[in-house]
């Protein structure tokens, strides 16, 4: 690389691998309670204080309650009969990663979409931070630009990069 080499992996340089198999129990029962459709009592899993950072569409919540209000609840509003699977996990010490997808029905209002009664499919990468058995941190990315596409919203105006794939359009080159 030429010039100076930006820092790499300053969150999990310190991390404590003895902690790997509690942060897995943590993950594994949050995702269960996920799975059951809990919101009311999902702070056995996330601290009062946890940050969730997802990409542009889902917005960032401070704490527990934006969490349950300002996620959980308009999610499990616009998708029903939802069901997570991860396909893969992997934990190292007090981090844990996963990305999988969720299976449900829009039934009701999701960005600006009324209720179409489709099943999609909800595409997802989520990072966590457990510490002293609570997620503190959730870093978060959700393909909501997939979930409208199923619907028949193309939020990119026919400019995506599929185009490319498909050989639509010519790629630029630098």
């Amino acid at each position: 690389m030429v010039g100076a080499r930006p820092e790499q992996a300053a969150l999990t340089r310190d991390t404590d691998l003895s902690k790997t198999d509690d942060t897995r129990r943590v993950i594994e029962a949050m995702v269960d309670g996920l799975n059951d459709h809990r919101i009311a009592d999902i702070g056995e899993f996330f601290a009062q204080g946890f940050r969730w950072m997802g990409n542009t569409g889902c917005g960032t919540k401070d704490g527990l309650r934006e969490f349950q209000d300002n996620w959980q609840k308009p999610f499990q509003a616009a998708f029903s009969d939802k069901v997570c699977i991860d396909e893969a996990r992997l934990y190292m010490g007090e981090w844990a990663a996963a990305f999988g997808r969720q299976e449900a029905v829009h039934s009701g209002p999701f960005m600006g979409v009324d209720a179409t009664g489709k099943k999609v499919t909800i595409r997802y990468m989520d990072f966590w931070k457990v510490v002293d058995g609570k997620i503190v941190d959730n870093y978060v990315m959700v393909d909501f630009p997939d979930v409208l596409a199923q619907l028949g919203v193309d939020v990119f105006n026919g400019q995506g990069w599929e185009a490319y794939d498909r050989g639509d359009r010519t790629p630029p080159e630098p």
